[in-house]
């Protein structure tokens, strides 16, 4: 079987499971989301929290329970780490230096899970089990929280309440994320990743020295890093490490548990809004740009000319032989288009055009189907743009959902999309003038500014992936992307609760001959198009200098 061929059937299979997946799935987020029965375990939760479930809020209260709760994130796992020197199953480890404390907290409390550091090398097992893991479930429950407060502000109307976020973000927890993570651990355990506290073992000698490995609870949080498209993970070399990713099959699986619940979601929003072809729209949308971008990576990953690439049958440079050209392609255009960060393949070395691609998708918002919670709340923003901009072209108010789309609207949604490519390019000019940030590039030209550009475009969207050769591990780079992550993460949620609580507020308008309708192809179109326009030419400057100068000079 040809190279291509196998990437085309992983990828066929990988579709065929996420329909299997996408109704029964989001129906049940919709169940869990608009229910009003409480289990006892978290009946539990909410008396040791002294959280009233049934109370509902406002998007400032909403507001202020998100920032709340993750700046006490902050400050946990950054304390946790700081005294990682006297707490047990630490293997040695010393504590981990101010600056970088601050950036692995912030990275794991936004979602986002940037490493500056080996995890073989520096975390033990408390930080990583009783850190890291419980930061993957909630920062992944905060998003979808956020998320289903917006969908109740298109489902709601003469009200401003969104629900209760502390109800929202336990029961994505624990009716969610954690059944899931339970029955994915145990299969990635079938397939040889490991699950033990064990300690440092010497493995025997390896280029003149020795060569120690150190065992974790690797398999359970494998699956929640992916499933709530966190990122990180315990080995630096991530899921390309045989203990995270033992198989083909598991790297297939991985990368299913990586898209199933941001692709669900629009079954679950449909659900709620009470309008299934709206989802099934937005669904469209998001399939379109994964598919597409998948190809793109694909083709210019199997087709580089060369003598060393025509004997390798592609790119294979910086890819495990294990999964091949195409099911690293697949996971790369995953990993980009969702805020996962996860990477089983060295993204500096794909091609030109092929890091250019990994970096669109991140600037593009993540929207494809993005990050749990964040990719669906990203889209409708994107979508309530394209319904201002068809309301400009023929001269009426927006409306979309039987919602106004006004003055007010539209500033929020503005100021959505501004804010990211502000911090993205903000943080990259600063560190391209500096010298003490330049000298952590290890290559020069389109390539090292390459390398700049992805840093900071992956920590102010969440993402966490690294493009390597960049020395991160500096107090510049551990606070300007610390600083992009918390400002990344939170800022665009202040804009999306308002816009929420806005929407809430307003009465139905009821549909009329000249209203645009959001559930046909005609408008997947305009919203596919409106996403490729307004977000991808914000970057288009940037990117000619750094993946497209490289890849039209190869």
């Amino acid at each position: 079987m040809s190279p291509v061929l196998a990437g085309v059937l992983q990828l066929l299979a990988l579709i065929a499971a996420l329909a299997l997946a996408y109704r029964p799935l989001g129906d049940h987020m919709a169940r869990v989301y608009s229910s009003e029965k409480h289990y006892k375990p978290e009946k539990w939760i909410y008396k040791a929290i002294g959280a009233n479930p049934a109370a509902e809020m406002r998007w400032p209260a909403y507001l202020r329970a998100v920032l709340a709760f993750s700046a006490v994130s902050v400050l946990f796992l950054y304390g946790l780490q700081r005294a990682q020197g006297i707490l047990p199953g630490s293997l040695g480890f010393s504590a981990i230096d101010p600056d970088q404390a601050f950036n692995t907290a912030a990275s794991f409390v936004a979602n986002t899970n940037w490493q500056s550091y080996y995890g073989e090398q520096a975390m033990g097992h408390v930080v990583q089990t009783g850190g890291l893991a419980v930061q993957n479930f909630v920062s992944a429950a905060v998003g979808m929280a956020v998320a289903v407060a917006l969908v109740r502000g298109f489902a709601r109307s003469r009200t401003g309440e969104l629900g209760n976020f502390w109800a929202d973000m336990v029961r994505g927890v624990v009716r969610i994320l954690l059944p899931i993570s339970v029955i994915g651990a145990i299969v990635l355990v079938a397939c040889g990743a490991i699950q033990n506290f064990s300690g440092i073992h010497e493995v025997g000698q390896f280029m003149g020295g020795s060569q120690q490995w150190n065992g974790g609870a690797v398999a359970s949080q494998e699956v929640i890093k992916e499933l709530g498209t966190n990122g990180g993970g315990y080995f630096n070399a991530n899921s390309a490490h045989p203990f995270e990713n033992p198989t083909p099959f598991s790297n297939l699986f991985e990368i299913f548990l990586i898209l199933v619940i941001p692709f669900a979601l629009t079954r679950t929003f449909g659900r709620m809004v009470g309008n299934l072809r709206q989802g099934y729209a937005i669904l469209a949308t998001m399939a379109t740009i994964w598919i597409g971008f998948t190809a793109l990576m694909m083709w210019t990953e199997f087709a580089h000319h060369g003598p060393a690439f025509d004997i390798a049958g592609g790119a294979m440079e910086g890819k495990e032989t294990r999964y091949g050209i195409g099911a690293s392609a697949i996971f790369s255009v995953a990993t980009t288009l969702t805020s996962t960060g996860a990477v089983n393949s060295f993204h500096s070395s794909y091609t030109g055009l092929g890091g250019g691609i990994q970096l669109l998708g991140m600037q593009l918002g993540e929207i494809a189907p993005g990050g749990v919670g964040s990719g669906l709340y990203g889209m409708l923003i994107m979508a309530i743009i394209a319904v201002f901009i068809a309301g400009l072209m023929v001269g009426r108010t927006p409306e979309y959902l039987g919602k106004k789309i006004g003055t007010r609207e539209i500033k929020f949604a503005a100021c959505y999309i501004l804010i990211t490519p502000a911090l993205v390019l903000g943080f990259t000019a600063a560190a391209m003038a500096l010298d003490t940030p330049a000298n952590s590039m290890t290559n020069t030209g389109a390539h090292g500014f390459s390398e700049i550009l992805y840093a900071y475009t992956s920590g102010a969207n969440n993402n966490g992936s690294a493009f390597a050769g960049l020395n991160a591990d500096t107090q510049w780079f551990n606070s300007t992307i610390g600083i992009a992550m918390l400002l990344g993460r939170f800022l665009p949620m202040v804009f999306v609760l308002a816009l929420a609580g806005s929407l809430a507020e307003q009465k139905p308008v009821p549909e009329t001959a000249g209203t645009l309708r959001t559930d046909k192809p005609l408008y997947t179109g305009l919203l596919v198009g409106t996403i490729l326009i307004v977000t991808g030419l914000t970057y288009f400057p940037a990117l000619a200098l750094g993946p497209l100068a490289e890849g039209l000079a190869s």
